[in-house]
């Protein structure tokens, strides 16, 4: 199974501008992952969807992702207000109050949480969110399962946006998980950069913005000393392909651009996919 990802989209960025320089960047994204040689079987966007919560930005956006042949899952960022975005997309299922919600295909289960709190620009997790998910994990100890979140729960070195590890929404969520064993990995956004680290025993990816990116830049930051580095960048939008076979889920990442083929499959390069396909079939 693919399961592509998308994460920190930001319409609405450039009020009143249908074509402003987000939504150029999501439509190159979504093309490509249609057009892809591998076409997914869902796409999931974890979040700040939008820029200002408004209605018309996740109408827009709604309108642009229809052009997926394949189902679409959003969630909440710090950007984004829940109302609007489940008006928008009027399928998607909340619990509580809270955009968050299971699928479950395959053989996989995929737990989409809800880490947005209004006026905050870090994470929440509440007792809430916390019982929900245990409940949901308690209820398939056996299904292989993943969970997608806006805000990563660690501290990546990009220390203007990161949260602290020690704030209670850290610790409550990895207490909610602590145990089962079923869970595979994490993936995330909120960070604007492509990030791995290994947290608390599991694989946790995050995903890189289709909107502009942040400057990758790990020195402190002094909030009263402007230093002129580099926060937003011009890189090229990302999206992520998580693929699931049944053992582990493994993330790749595409840049979208108009990059040059420099080889392609004929038979200059026959011999050495043969060379390592014999490879692989010596264990076999």
């Amino acid at each position: 199974m693919l399961i592509a990802q998308i994460t920190d989209v930001h319409i609405g960025f450039d009020q009143g501008n249908p074509d402003e320089y987000n939504m150029v960047r999501l439509r190159a994204v979504l093309a490509r992952i249609v057009a892809s040689p591998n076409r997914p079987d869902m796409l999931i966007m974890t979040g700040d969807l939008v820029e200002f919560g408004d209605a018309e930005s996740y109408a827009r956006l709604a309108e642009a992702v229809s052009v997926c042949p394949f189902p679409v899952y959003p969630m909440t960022g710090n950007h984004d207000l829940r109302q609007p975005l489940l008006d928008a997309f009027p399928g998607t299922p909340s619990h509580d109050g809270f955009v968050q919600y299971a699928i479950e295909q395959d053989g996989l289960r995929l737990i989409l949480l809800d880490t947005m709190e209004p006026g905050r620009h870090g994470g929440a997790f509440c007792e809430a969110r916390a019982a929900w998910l245990k409940a949901e994990l308690a209820a398939h100890p056996d299904t292989p399962t993943f969970i997608a979140m806006h805000h990563p729960p660690f501290e990546s070195g990009i220390t203007w946006l990161d949260g602290d590890a020690r704030e209670p929404w850290m610790v409550r969520f990895a207490d909610a998980i602590a145990g089962f064993d079923q869970l595979r990995a994490i993936v995330s956004g909120h960070l604007h950069r492509n990030v791995h680290t290994l947290w608390n025993g599991l694989s946790l990816t995050v995903c890189a913005s289709t909107a502009p990116l942040v400057g990758l830049d790990l020195r402190p930051i002094d909030r009263t000393v402007p230093d002129g580095r580099a926060m937003i960048t011009d890189e090229y939008p990302v999206y992520a392909l998580h693929r699931w076979h049944g053992a582990r889920l493994v993330s790749h990442f595409e840049s979208v651009d108009d990059h040059q083929v420099f080889a392609r499959f004929d038979d200059s390069l026959r011999e050495i996919v043969e060379l390592i396909d014999d490879e692989r079939k010596e264990l076999g």
